[in-house]
């Protein structure tokens, strides 16, 4: 079997912004700070700021190894956020390390769009199929997918 597949490109002549905007920072709701901040010191991200700016407001801020955009915690009152994606090169080195690190995540499965999971890696290789997830203390679930070969027009 060929591991070889085609990515579609985006359509053709569509109306792209020109103004440059990157994706910088998104709010995860949050119970507790400090357990959360412990977790995610655990996975190894890097702490950017953890900054009390009065006795009500904490900004707590992590960044994922390689990654451009963080993540800051938030007030828990919209409940957990689903699917949150981290892109890997590898997903299974990407899983033991985090094993390694005392997180809990899940076999490694594969599902192409519209099917259902499968266990293990995709049989025929393709990018952004094989994945594998865990869940924060707060229910925040992370969806390490692997990709090897971006669509084209991503970095």
């Amino acid at each position: 079997m060929s591991t070889t597949q085609t990515i579609p490109s985006p359509p053709e002549g569509q109306d792209l912004s020109t103004v440059p905007m990157r994706f910088e920072v998104t709010p995860i709701p949050v119970t507790d700070p400090d357990r959360a901040k412990a977790f995610y010191q655990r996975l190894g991200w890097r702490l950017d700021i953890d900054f009390q700016f009065s006795e009500q407001v904490r900004a707590i801020q992590f960044t994922p190894p390689g990654s451009p955009a963080s993540i800051q915690f938030g007030p828990a009152a919209a409940g957990p956020l689903r699917r949150l994606l981290l892109v890997v090169e590898d997903v299974e080195a990407a899983r033991a390390e985090l094993v390694n690190r005392g997180i809990d995540v899940s076999e490694i499965w594969h599902a192409a769009p519209g099917q259902l999971p499968e266990p293990g890696r995709d049989p025929q290789g393709r990018s952004y199929v094989s994945q594998a997830d865990f869940i924060d203390p707060d229910g925040n679930q992370w969806i390490l997918q692997e990709v090897t070969e971006r669509i084209p027009g991503r970095v």
